[in-house]
């Protein structure tokens, strides 16, 4: 499959293309680049949702069309994945690097820190993302936190959430809610008119609050920071990593040489 292929020049907010792989919409960015981008939309009062696809997502995706719609209609598609990466290598359409979720977000907190944007946390338990707004707060004394919430909420209670963000006007709406939730929660909340910027986090609240470690420098830079999870938690992971990214990695051949 040639590389006109897969390359898509839309462009959203930015002069960046976008490429696919097994269905899924990727924007070729680095993670300073997806910043300034993301900045566009806030400076503009422009509701976004700004998702990380890595194997496992990519994986759901093509078997949830729900899901595939949302993730492909986001205005910013990172790949948050070192096997993302290494398939848009092996389809010759090679993204610049991986951006990491969590670096991400410090890095959009910063950035609010900085420029006075204002941010609230959805997501986690209610103690564990009490915490990360301290810490985080702790760090940048002068950020603006509007508004914090744990992420265990029913879908009779998202209507409450909706109105709690539309008056408290976030730039940035930090989402640590396991997927495919996340998704639909985000969907129905901009259907509401709740603008920002809606980033979803994964585990970035655990990690920030403490409650568990990151994996050290040397395998974030190895890639090897998937293999640092599946260790620290074997009986959730396990497949979703190591089975998930040979499945992927399969499908990811079978779409070049077809």
């Amino acid at each position: 499959m040639s590389k006109e292929d897969y390359i898509n020049q839309e462009k959203i907010l930015g002069d960046n293309p976008r490429i696919k792989i097994l269905n899924t919409t990727i924007d070729v960015l680095t993670e300073q680049q997806t910043v300034d981008l993301v900045e566009k939309y806030v400076l503009r009062k422009e509701p976004l949702h700004l998702i990380g696809v890595n194997a496992d997502k990519i994986n759901s995706l093509n078997s949830n069309p729900r899901i595939a719609k949302i993730v492909n209609s986001c205005g910013v598609i990172n790949a948050d994945g070192a096997s993302v990466v290494l398939a848009s290598k092996i389809l010759n359409v090679p993204l610049p690097e991986r951006v990491a979720g969590i670096d991400l977000m410090q890095k959009l907190i910063r950035l609010s820190a900085k420029k006075n944007y204002s941010v609230y946390f959805l997501g986690a338990k209610k103690r564990i993302v009490e915490k990360t707004a301290e810490v985080i707060q702790g760090q940048y004394p002068e950020l603006n936190i509007v508004g914090v919430h744990d992420g265990y909420i029913n879908e009779s209670e998202w209507m409450e959430i909706s109105r709690e963000l539309n008056e408290v006007h976030p730039d940035f709406i930090f989402v640590g809610i396991t997927s495919p939730l996340k998704e639909y929660l985000v969907e129905f909340l901009q259907s509401k008119g709740n603008r920002g910027v809606f980033m979803g986090v994964g585990g970035s609240f655990d990690v920030i609050s403490g409650m568990i470690s990151r994996a050290p420098i040397w395998m974030q830079k190895m890639n090897l920071e998937w293999l640092y999870r599946v260790i620290q938690e074997p009986k959730r992971l396990f497949k979703r990593y190591l089975v998930g990214n040979v499945k992927f990695i399969k499908n990811v051949i079978k779409e070049k040489v077809s």
